[in-house]
């Protein structure tokens, strides 16, 4: 029997990615608090944004923020399995992972800053 295609695999796909989804929101907390800013950060861009690109910008860095708390998740799943005992890299790794959400949430306040400042001041 071969690889699934077509919708087959579009849908083991999703169902692959609603299980990441589901395991990140029920085991980390950054991703949980990133899930509730999204859900009010996403209908807010509805009333902030004048036109479609500043509602795209808005609500894309809202899903940007929370791929890449699922890449640092991953990350960190990644390092725990590999053993538990201090390792330089390790940590590099598990670091690196958070200053990447860090740059992205750091973008995400720049695009909303810059979307709000735009259309009300």
């Amino acid at each position: 029997m071969g690889k699934n295609t077509g919708l087959k695999r579009l849908y083991y796909a999703s169902c692959y990615s609603m299980k990441g989804i589901k395991a990140a929101y029920a085991n980390e907390p950054a991703f949980r608090y990133e899930v509730y800013a999204s859900a009010v950060l996403i209908p807010l861009a509805c009333v902030v944004a004048q036109n479609a690109y500043q509602f795209a910008a808005l609500v894309g860095v809202c899903l940007i923020v929370l791929a890449m708390e699922l890449i640092n998740t991953a990350v960190e799943a990644i390092v725990d399995r590999a053993g538990t005992e201090f390792h330089a890299l390790a940590g590099i790794a598990k670091d690196t992972g958070s200053a990447a959400v860090l740059m992205v949430l750091l973008v995400a306040g720049l695009v909303w800053g810059a979307v709000l400042w735009e259309n009300y001041v």
